[in-house]
């Protein structure tokens, strides 16, 4: 009998993260609340924005994470923070820098967003609107 084997590779399959581990979170959250922050500030998300972004967070509850990102996050939000940190990346690597931090308030003849700006999609569709801007870009960005 005849063992069959996918040819030896040097690339290494990614390690996934496991959010559902408190370790993993804790470990994850000072630096992605930082990353967003800084992240709403380079595209000019206004706070109400961006507490819709997160999942629909208070306004004291926003301006707490604001001023001590020192907590851990639930998966939800590791996840929406994640998104958004990969389509902010995405939008570098294809567009220049001032079009990378613009291209999200623009109004985008896409099918997808039907004449909407790309925030505005994701402040509507939530966190699978965020996935599917990701995939778009990063679809874009692999030369589809």
């Amino acid at each position: 009998m005849l063992n069959y084997a996918y040819p030896r590779s040097r690339f290494e399959p990614t390690v996934l993260v496991d959010l559902n581990a408190k370790a993993e979170r804790e470990r994850l959250s000072q630096s992605a609340l930082k990353g967003f922050f800084k992240l709403v500030a380079t595209w000019k998300v206004r706070d109400e924005d961006a507490r819709q972004l997160l999942g629909g967070l208070s306004n004291s509850a926003y301006y707490d994470w604001k001023k001590n990102p020192e907590r851990t996050l639930e998966v939800d939000c590791i996840t929406r923070i994640s998104y958004l940190l990969g389509i902010y990346k995405a939008l570098h690597i294809i567009y220049g820098d001032k079009l990378a931090d613009e291209w999200i308030s623009l109004p985008n003849n896409n099918q997808i967003f039907e004449g909407r700006t790309p925030l505005a999609y994701m402040l509507g569709g939530g966190l699978l609107a965020m996935q599917t801007v990701r995939q778009l870009l990063d679809a874009r960005r692999g030369g589809l």
